[in-house]
């Protein structure tokens, strides 16, 4: 058996975090495949250091607009082949989706929109939402196993937030946005945290206006999901909660494979 591990971060900023810390804690090579999510690049603005890091490939698709959203997989393993979007424009121009085909899974790479700003933007997410579930399940029906990570921009249940009821009229923790991951679920999905750790307090994101995380006042909006058939060869699920950076910490996930 091979055992890979995979991990997964809202960097929130690749240029501002790669002053942080982050390119060294690439160094130390966290995991055979690194997903990150809202990049807030286009590739032509990223300088070499961040482009090519030792040992990994890596995969990039950015926003039309400037300084906004982008995903970005390095892999030390080379995929079969990588994809961007969903094929459908209005959700492709905002850099959201990076798809890679390996012989055992394909990876889902996802910054999924934030409905905070407006009823527009809330209706949006949950367009894109129903147009990933579609996206997935399709996937899936031709008999692949999915891995499937990033920023939800949603808590599931009262567990995954410090303050549910004083939240419960917020985007990202909105009945609709929490129903649609019931949705989800139901369709044959797996939170792979959840198989491992059923404790409150464990989070993956904390504002930076509240200095939130000094308290551990969180949400827990980041995830890995697997299909239902693949969740035996899922090993270990965890939060790294200590490492700094971003207003997001990075999650991980290990994976045996035969």
């Amino acid at each position: 058996m091979t055992t890979i591990n995979l991990l997964s971060w809202n960097v929130n900023g690749i240029r501002a975090i790669s002053k942080k810390g982050f390119l060294e804690w690439m160094d130390e090579e966290p995991g055979e495949i690194v997903c990150i999510q809202e990049t807030k690049a286009q590739i032509d603005q990223l300088p070499d250091k961040i482009t090519d890091i030792k040992k990994y490939n890596s995969y990039f698709n950015s926003a039309e607009r400037k300084g906004y959203s982008g995903v970005g997989t390095y892999s030390k393993i080379e995929p079969n082949s990588v994809e961007k979007g969903l094929n459908i424009k209005k959700f492709d121009n905002e850099g959201r989706v990076l798809r890679c085909d390996y012989d055992d899974f394909i990876l889902l790479n996802i910054y999924y929109p934030n409905g905070g700003m407006s009823e527009e933007r809330l209706q949006y997410k949950l367009d894109f939402y129903d147009a990933f579930l579609d996206y997935s399940n399709h996937l899936r029906d031709q008999g692949n196993n999915l891995i499937i990570c990033g920023d939800l921009n949603t808590a599931h249940k009262e567990i995954d937030i410090a303050r549910p009821k004083e939240n419960e009229h917020v985007s990202g923790f909105l009945a609709i946005e929490r129903q649609w991951i019931d949705k989800f679920l139901s369709n044959g999905y797996i939170d792979t945290f959840r198989m491992f750790n059923n404790e409150s307090e464990n989070y993956t994101w904390w504002s930076y206006r509240t200095k939130a995380r000094n308290r551990n006042v969180g949400w827990r909006l980041d995830y890995f999901f697997v299909n239902e058939e693949f969740k035996d060869n899922v090993k270990n699920s965890y939060i790294l909660s200590d490492i700094m950076g971003s207003d997001h910490c990075p999650i991980g996930v290990t994976i045996s494979l035969p």
